[in-house]
């Protein structure tokens, strides 16, 4: 069975319906709009996006206690893991800056009111636009005479990591690295790298939001995420830059170390691990991507949980106990890392207000997503790991949303690839999370 040519983490048929039926930002905060700056150098470094277009990021300075803080946000986006793929994606605002928008909202993690976000409001924070399709990390390119494609994540990476030190990274006091869905996985790839960018004094950490993707078996026995990062550390050039001490314990299968939960052991950094363990991404596209499913089976099950017959939810607790199983060692023996795996049909959580911190933000043992990380990041709760009773019990998860009818992902005939095609996002028209 070939594997999807495209596998976009935007789920935008999850969130348009936030977008309708969420309650509105606390306090009538609607976020801040911060403008785009594109990595002049990047073109010396050979750091393009897919289409040549330069890299970019968006910077809100700190102040006051927070001015030498810094919190850098990885956006996410899926991948693309062949040339048709990439190329395409390289006509999107996922493959060239020329496509953003030039100014994006920065609440949740990245707000700058204190009421709402009162660990991590007055920090520098910037989000890593995100156009490579390989999660900052590959690094060779495509040309066959009439096009060419740039796989340069790495090297974006890199290139603006060196166009902020010089704006005061390089003397940070505190640091933490994050990202959403593609970011978050991201976080694992950089972290250690991050961290040796910065002073030996500075306290660093990271924070991967819902980027634990599992290398999970499908309702039809396949491998479809396996498969398809195979093929995409290959096409992007990634092992090379993969962690070699994980490489080495999984020879001769590098692309492994593309996933969160074997690459894990060996970041040094301190770790937060912040996931749904029903993630909506990971349930429509791991557990039960439209390959496996050709006769639509699932798709009331997808459209709502609720609609799930017993053999169903049998497969979606299957797959919650194999996340918690990839974790346990790093519950139990993670000295300074946290976690917070919820029981909520989500995907990204540390962006929106309405999941961060608000009134109606998911909970467990009474503390919000906000808390619980400020807990792990600050000291101040040394077991700052907590994990939800499975579903249906958590009675916080009022903003459980339902894929909406906007999903056009469907297969073609038997053993043909599928492509995805996912309608508007809550990204537009202001790129809120993505």
């Amino acid at each position: 069975m070939k594997t999807t040519r495209l596998l976009d983490l935007t789920t935008a048929m999850v969130l348009l319906v936030y977008v309708v039926f969420s309650p509105p930002l606390v306090s009538g905060d609607q976020g801040r709009l911060v403008s785009m700056t594109l990595v002049r150098d990047a073109a010396d470094l050979g750091a393009f996006c897919l289409d040549g277009s330069l890299p970019a990021y968006h910077l809100d300075r700190g102040f006051g206690a927070g001015s030498d803080n810094w919190l850098l946000q990885f956006e996410g986006g899926g991948w693309c893991n062949d040339i048709a793929s990439c190329s395409d994606r390289a006509k999107t605002r996922r493959g060239s800056t020329r496509f953003m928008s030039k100014t994006v909202v920065f609440s949740g993690i990245l707000s700058n009111n204190a009421s709402l976000n009162p660990d991590f409001y007055n920090w520098n924070k910037v989000r890593l636009r995100y156009c490579d399709g390989a999660s900052f990390a590959g690094d060779s390119q495509f040309g066959n005479g009439t096009s060419l494609l740039y796989f340069r994540g790495q090297r974006i990476w890199n290139a603006i990591i060196l166009d902020l030190l010089p704006k005061g990274l390089a003397n940070a006091r505190k640091a933490l690295l994050t990202g959403c869905s593609a970011g978050g996985l991201s976080t694992f790839l950089h972290c250690d790298t991050f961290t040796s960018y910065l002073p030996e004094n500075a306290s660093v950490k990271c924070m991967s939001d819902a980027g634990f993707f599992l290398d999970a078996i499908d309702v039809a026995a396949n491998r479809t995420m396996r498969s398809f990062y195979t093929q995409l550390v290959s096409l992007q050039g990634i092992q090379k830059n993969l962690d070699p001490n994980c490489t080495n314990a999984f020879y001769p299968e590098p692309s492994l170390c593309f996933f969160p939960q074997y690459v894990l052991r060996f970041i040094k950094t301190p770790f937060f691990i912040l996931n749904s363990a029903y993630d909506v991404f990971q349930f429509h596209h791991g557990l039960v991507p439209p390959s496996a499913d050709q006769t639509g089976h699932w798709n009331r099950c997808k459209l709502n949980v609720t609609a799930c017959n017993p053999h169903q939810l049998g497969a979606l607790q299957g797959f919650r106990k194999d996340i918690l199983g990839a974790l346990m060692s790093f519950f139990r023996d993670s000295s300074g890392g946290g976690m917070f795996i919820n029981s909520c049909f989500d995907h990204c959580q540390s962006a929106l207000e309405e999941t961060w911190l608000s009134p109606t933000s998911p909970r467990i043992h009474n503390k919000t997503i906000a808390e619980v990380v400020g807990d792990w990041y600050f000291g101040r709760d040394k077991e700052a790991k907590e994990i939800d009773c499975p579903y249906p019990c958590d009675q916080t998860c009022h903003n459980l949303i339902p894929a909406s009818t906007t999903d056009f992902l469907a297969s073609n005939a038997p053993g043909q690839n599928y492509r995805g095609t996912l309608g508007r996002s809550q990204a537009d028209p202001n790129d809120l999370i993505w």
